[in-house]
C-alpha cells in the first residue's frame, strides 16, 4: 500500500514471499544463461542479504556484471554495504539513500565515495537529474519537463533506463541522461508501472 501526499509519502509492504530469498535459489545455469544481475530492495531481502556478496562474485565468476539498488532502509540503520559495494558494478541509490549510507552531507562527496567502493555510483535527485561519479569523475544530467502524477517507480524506471545504456557501452553522459528521461517519464501517470515509456518514446529526447 502507497500512501502519496504532495512531497512525502509512505509504503507498507506486505513481505510474502520476500523475505525468503536466498543466494543458493539462483542456480549457476540461470547465471550462465544472463548478462546481468540486479537487486532491488535489498533491506526486505534479510535471507539474501548475508549471501549477497558471495552471488555478486559468483556472478562475476561467470562473466556478469552486478547492479544494486537498496531502497530505503526502514531501520534507518545503513549497515553492510563495505563488503557488498565492492562486489557491485553499479550502485544505484537516490540522494537519501546515498548520504544516509556515507554519513556525508553533500551528494558530490557521497557519489565519490560510492563509487570508491564499487565500480560505478549513479545517484538519482530527482527533478533536479541524476549524478554519477567512475574514477572520480562526474558526471551530471538533467531531467526533463514533465507534468507529475506519481513518483512510485521513478527510481525502479530510472535504473533501468541506465542499466540500458550501461549494458549497450553507451557513454556515461549518454546512459546518465537515458536514464533521467525514463524516471521522469514513469512519473506521468499513476502507479509503479503503467507511466514507464518505450525506448523508442525515452529516445526522442537522448541525443
Amino acid at each position: 500500500m502507497i500512501l502519496n501526499r504532495e512531497e512525502d509519502r509512505a509504503i507498507l509492504t506486505h513481505l510474502g514471499l520476500i523475505a525468503d530469498l536466498q543466494a543458493s535459489d539462483i542456480p549457476d545455469d540461470l547465471l550462465r544463461r544472463s548478462r546481468h544481475v540486479h537487486v532491488a530492495s535489498y533491506f526486505l531481502q534479510t535471507k539474501l542479504q548475508p549471501d549477497l556478496p558471495a552471488l555478486f562474485q559468483r556472478a562475476h565468476s561467470l562473466g556478469l556484471t552486478t547492479s544494486l539498488d537498496t531502497n530505503y532502509d526502514p531501520s534507518e540503520k545503513w549497515l553492510g554495504f563495505d563488503e557488498l559495494l565492492s562486489a557491485t558494478d553499479v550502485f544505484l541509490p537516490n540522494k537519501t539513500e546515498a548520504l544516509s549510507i556515507t554519513k556525508l552531507t553533500d551528494v558530490e562527496s557521497a557519489a565519490r565515495q560510492l563509487a570508491n567502493k564499487s565500480k560505478l555510483a549513479a545517484i538519482k535527485l530527482g527533478a533536479e537529474g541524476a549524478l554519477a561519479c567512475s574514477q572520480n569523475n562526474l558526471t551530471q544530467s538533467s531531467s526533463i519537463p514533465v507534468n507529475v502524477v506519481d513518483t512510485v517507480g521513478a527510481g525502479d524506471t530510472f535504473d533501468s533506463g541506465f542499466m540500458y545504456g550501461y549494458l549497450n557501452n553507451w557513454p556515461i553522459e549518454k546512459t546518465l541522461k537515458l536514464a533521467c528521461v525514463c524516471g521522469a517519464m514513469s512519473t506521468q501517470k499513476a502507479g509503479g508501472t503503467e507511466g514507464q515509456p518505450t525506448l523508442e518514446e525515452a529516445l526522442k529526447y537522448v541525443s
